[in-house]
């Protein structure tokens, strides 16, 4: 049995999970999280040296509330993960240097780990997941993008929105419709009670220089620009605004868009797999029609459990797990952290000359 020590702290999560994998079985033994949504809401966003001095504070007691719950001792763990790509600079290090610093004082290996392929890799502690090749839809706060895993863990993004992702599209329009911080659960909880059909809101697509249209790209900002106009014109007429319409509106126009481009994505790859992962696949109504849409054509979805869609380091933990049951990866210790790194770069972090 492989046991990993993962660490994550690329945004505002600040987490320590203890995972194990044998013989394809991915478990959880420990996934503490420590989340900073309290400290950044009043400021509608993550400050990131805010977040940064909070991953500080709290890391030491996370890491030995994790071993602790696992049952685990630092010195039965095989391996220490950390993410340390893509990210919020001053959050990754304290992550990264947490875990090569325990790397050194252990005598353990190190694996710096691809935050989407984190993401990705959220999907192993369901029961039935896929063998590649198959299809990823991720849907994040930072992050919307399609990507075809291959049958030795190869990543090809076939698809990315071009400005906002989906997620960022939730948390402006919340913030514009005063529905709070994070706008994902915001905006779900306000569309239970509105009406999703009452404003025909854009499906915005980016063109193609060759002519027509990118088909599996995503533009999230038209659309949330088209929110902020009918607010304001309503506002301009004296009406009320109808906040939970509003909502549903926009919340299925972005489930539509995500659903049509990923289906028409697995349909044209011949991919009978679809995976959908990261935090905006918690909503339920993304989820209900993705299910729905991908059996009419005969593709098989699979969900990353709930508790895993936002950030986590049981996740991080499971990608280093993945890459280590496909041979002896390891990062250097002088493995730096970058804000950027295309997903499909991801086997750079085990060179053993670093990119960074």
């Amino acid at each position: 049995m492989a046991l990993i020590l993962a660490i994550e702290t690329s945004c505002d999560e600040t987490s320590v999970s203890v995972v194990s994998n044998k013989d394809g079985i991915y478990r959880i033994h420990s996934n503490i999280i420590a989340s900073q949504v309290k400290d950044h809401s009043i400021w509608g966003g993550v400050v990131p040296e805010l977040a940064a001095r909070k991953h500080l504070e709290l890391i030491p007691s996370v890491y030995e509330q994790a071993l602790k719950e696992a049952k685990y001792d630092i010195n039965q763990i095989d391996s220490i993960a950390s993410t340390v790509a893509p990210g919020l600079i001053g959050c990754l290090r304290i992550g990264s240097i947490f875990a090569r610093t325990l790397c050194l004082i252990h005598s353990k290996p190190f694996l710096g780990v691809h935050h989407l392929e984190g993401h990705l890799s959220s999907i192993f502690f369901s029961k039935d997941y896929p063998k590649p090749p198959y299809l990823v839809l991720l849907v994040s706060g930072g992050h919307t993008e399609l990507i075809k895993v291959g049958e030795k863990k190869e990543m090809l993004r076939i698809g990315r929105s071009y400005d906002d992702a989906a997620g960022e599209a939730f948390d402006k329009v919340g913030r514009l419709l005063g529905l709070g911080y994070p706008g994902g659960p915001a905006i779900e909880k306000a569309a239970n009670n509105g009406d999703s059909f009452r404003y025909d809101l854009p499906k915005c697509k980016i063109s193609d220089k060759k002519g027509g249209f990118l088909k599996y790209d995503f533009s999230f900002s038209g659309l949330k620009t088209a929110v902020l106009r009918l607010v304001e014109r309503l506002k301009d007429s004296e009406e009320n605004i109808p906040v939970s319409d509003i909502a549903a509106s926009f919340q299925r126009v972005v489930a539509e868009v995500l659903v049509e481009r990923s289906i028409n994505c697995a349909t044209d790859y011949k991919l009978n797999d679809l995976v959908v992962v990261g935090g905006v696949a918690a909503n339920f109504m993304l989820r209900k029609m993705m299910i729905e849409k991908a059996y009419e054509k005969s593709i098989k979805v699979h969900l990353a459990p709930l508790s895993l869609c936002t950030d986590n380091a049981a996740m991080i933990g499971a990608a280093a797990l993945s890459r280590l049951s496909l041979g002896d990866f390891q990062s250097p210790l002088n493995l730096g952290v970058a804000a950027r790194l295309p997903i499909d770069q991801a086997m750079c972090l085990y060179d053993q000359n670093p990119p960074f």
